[in-house]
């Protein structure tokens, strides 16, 4: 995987040059009172990186953008910033969900397990997806669609739209890099970006950190502030998230034009305070209590940053709160 490697090595050489390759490295530098540089320097590196994916998407002539990556990635705040750097070189991003074009659910697939299988390319409705872009592209005007979660039931949201050379659609979901979601669309229109936090700190010069367990974290703290689930819940979901992943979004990665790195160098150390307390709420009689044991181990090694300190346009707001961006 060419590209991924690339982006890990990108970020691994930055590491070096500044010194903070290991968490006991970044523990240090935030004793010394550090950590601001290293959360305005990182913050930087990732504007930097969405800013050339828009100088590109200009450069190319692309009309759509198509972001992906695995659950917990900041797809969203990306595509949010995104927009902003699109807007600050004269191009109009507009935004279209893909959830908005699945199917009513008596005619989503099921699993082996019989239960309603929403993360497949066919819980989509691919055709009309298709049938709008290709009319959007051609100058027509189209009314989008609302999705019903409460129903289960696509229906009109009497909201039109009609774009022209100067707007980019920007298209975020699991299948946007999947060569069968949009065939019919030719690929110099369309500019794929893929989103994932590749984790590069290590604990120690021998053992890594598992990008899965820096996206686990991020969506334990998501889960529980922003949807009422606790650390036990999504600990449970956790392997049929990952199962999904490896089926419909790994394989297709190295699709894109560009990847983008969205783990922050120093984020455990603020989710440490959050996720902590969640974790010790697991119950020892749980089968999801050596996970969250396991989990704890992992950010107790980290001292702790204030959140205060982390911008309001940071993509970690994304799962914090506090986000000057409205999701």
């Amino acid at each position: 995987m060419k590209k991924l490697q690339a982006v890990q090595e990108e970020l691994r050489r930055w590491q070096e040059i500044v010194g903070l390759s290991t968490v006991a490295e970044l523990n240090n530098a935030v004793r010394k009172g550090e950590a601001t540089n290293i959360i305005n320097v990182s913050e930087a590196i990732q504007e930097r990186k969405i800013a050339a994916v828009a100088d590109e998407v200009k450069a190319l002539g692309c009309r759509i953008v198509l972001l992906a990556g695995p659950s917990s990635s900041g797809k969203t705040t990306t595509s949010k910033r995104l927009a902003v750097q699109l807007a600050a070189i004269g191009l109009r991003p507009r935004t279209l969900s893909m959830d908005d074009y699945f199917v009513n659910r008596e005619f989503t697939p099921r699993d082996a397990k019989g239960d309603y299988d929403y993360e497949c390319l066919q819980a989509l409705d691919l055709k009309l997806f298709n049938e709008q872009l290709q009319a959007l592209l051609a100058g027509e005007t189209v009314e989008l669609p609302r999705y019903n979660f409460q129903k289960g039931e696509r229906e009109s949201s009497g909201k039109k739209l009609a774009i022209d050379e100067h707007d980019v659609l920007i298209i975020e979901g699991i299948h946007a890099l999947n060569p069968n979601l949009i065939p019919q669309i030719p690929r110099e229109m369309r500019y794929q970006l893929y989103v994932s936090a590749l984790t590069t700190i290590q604990l120690d010069d021998q053992r890594r950190i598992s990008t899965s367990d820096n996206r686990l974290l991020r969506r334990i703290v998501r889960d529980h502030k922003f949807r009422g689930y606790s650390a036990t819940d999504t600990i449970r979901r956790w392997p049929s998230v990952r199962a999904g992943e490896e089926k419909w979004i790994f394989p297709f990665q190295e699709n894109c034009n560009r990847m983008i790195n969205s783990a922050l160098l120093y984020e455990l150390a603020v989710l440490r305070s959050y996720v902590l307390p969640l974790l010790e709420a697991v119950p020892t009689n749980e089968p999801e209590y050596e996970e969250a044991l396991r989990l704890r181990q992992l950010v107790g090694f980290f001292e702790p940053i204030p959140v205060k300190q982390i911008p309001p346009v940071s993509l970690l707001r994304e799962f914090l709160g506090g986000s000057s961006f409205t999701y």
